[in-house]
C-alpha cells in the first residue's frame, strides 16, 4: 500500500505526467479551471458541486489550508456568478484532529457560503469508521445553519435509520450506493441487494424528504426513480439527479433534455491521482463506468 500511496502523491512522477488519464473526470488542479468547468456545465443546463480534492489530515495547519482553499473557491464562484455549491470531507476539515475543530472549519464555510447564489454545503461521507462522527458534526452544524446536508450510503446497514433521522430533521440528503470496501457486518455486499436498498431509501426520500439528491450512474435505478416519481406525481423540481463529472455525460444531457434537474460533482485540485485511483478505478463498477464514459460524449 505504501507503494500505491507514493505513486499517487501530488509530487509523484505519475502525477506530473499522466493527468491525461484523469482529465475526463477531474477539472484540473486550480480553482480557475474548476470555475471554467462550472461555467460550461451551467451553460448545458446543469448545476455543479465542487469538491476540492485532498487526503485525511492529522494536523491543524493542513486542515486550515484546506478550509482556506474552500473559502477561496466560494469567493471565485460568487465572483463568476456561477451556479455551484461545495462538498467537503470532514477528515480534510480536521475531524481526525478534533471534532470541535472540524465543526469550526465547516461553520466558517457555511457562513461564507450564505452569500453565494447557491449557499448549500454538502458534507461528504467517508469510510464507516467515521460515519458516526461525521453525522454528529453535521447535526451540530445543522442546529445553527440550515444550508448543510449529509451524504448517506445505501449499502451501509445503518442507513435506513439515518435516512429516517434526516427526514425527521428536514435535512437535504445525497443518497449514493457507497464507495468504500466495507466488511459484511457493516455493509451489504451483493449488488442486487444494494440496488434494492438504494431504491427503497430513494423512494422514502422522494416521498417524505427535503429535496433529495439521487446520486447514481446506474441506468436501472435512474429508470426506476423516473417511473416512481411519475406514478406518485412527484414534481421534478422536488429532487435532482446527481452524477460525477465525466461519467456518462450523455445520460446527464439526456436527463436535462427530459426536464429533470441534474447536478454534476466536479473534483479539482492537486490530489487528483488519489481520487482517480480510489474513486474511479479501485471499485469494479466505477471502473466500468469510467471506461465506458471515455468512449461516450
Amino acid at each position: 500500500m505504501a507503494v500505491i500511496d507514493r505513486l499517487l502523491a501530488p509530487d509523484s512522477s505519475f502525477q506530473k505526467h499522466f493527468f491525461f488519464l484523469a482529465k475526463r473526470f477531474v477539472a484540473g488542479e486550480t480553482i480557475a479551471s474548476a470555475v471554467e468547468t462550472v461555467r460550461r456545465l451551467n451553460a448545458e443546463g446543469m448545476t455543479v458541486t465542487l469538491d476540492f480534492l485532498g487526503e485525511d489530515v492529522f494536523e491543524r495547519e493542513a486542515a486550515i489550508k484546506t478550509r482556506d482553499a474552500y473559502l477561496e473557491t466560494l469567493d471565485a464562484v460568487a465572483a463568476a456568478g456561477a451556479d455551484a455549491n461545495i462538498s467537503v470531507k470532514l477528515t480534510a476539515m480536521g475531524l481526525l484532529v478534533d471534532e470541535g475543530f472540524a465543526l469550526d472549519n465547516v461553520t466558517a464555510l457555511l457562513e461564507r457560503a450564505k452569500h453565494n447564489r447557491d449557499p448549500f454545503v454538502r458534507i461528504d461521507m467517508e469510510g464507516s469508521s467515521v460515519t458516526t462522527a461525521t453525522l454528529h458534526v453535521f447535526e451540530r452544524a445543522y442546529a445553527t445553519h440550515a444550508n448543510v446536508g449529509p451524504v448517506l450510503q445505501a449499502y451501509l446497514k445503518r442507513t435506513p435509520d439515518d435516512v429516517e433521522r434526516a427526514i425527521a430533521l428536514g435535512a437535504r440528503v445525497r443518497l449514493c450506493k457507497g464507495a468504500y470496501n466495507e466488511p459484511p457486518d457493516v455493509a451489504l455486499k451483493e449488488m442486487p441487494a444494494i440496488r434494492a436498498r438504494y431504491l427503497e431509501l430513494a423512494q422514502a426520500l422522494l416521498l417524505r424528504g427535503n429535496y433529495p439528491g439521487i446520486a447514481t450512474h446506474d441506468l436501472s435505478l435512474i429508470a426506476a426513480v423516473k417511473d416512481f416519481v411519475a406514478q406518485h406525481a412527484i414534481a421534478r423540481d422536488r429532487f435532482e439527479f446527481q452524477m460525477l463529472f465525466g461519467c456518462r455525460p450523455h445520460v446527464q444531457r439526456k436527463l436535462v433534455a427530459q426536464g429533470y434537474r441534474v447536478r454534476v460533482y466536479v473534483p479539482f485540485g492537486t490530489h487528483w491521482a488519489g481520487y482517480f485511483y480510489r474513486r474511479i478505478l479501485e471499485r469494479r463498477e466505477n471502473a466500468f463506468f469510467a471506461l465506458s464514459s471515455m468512449f461516450s460524449r
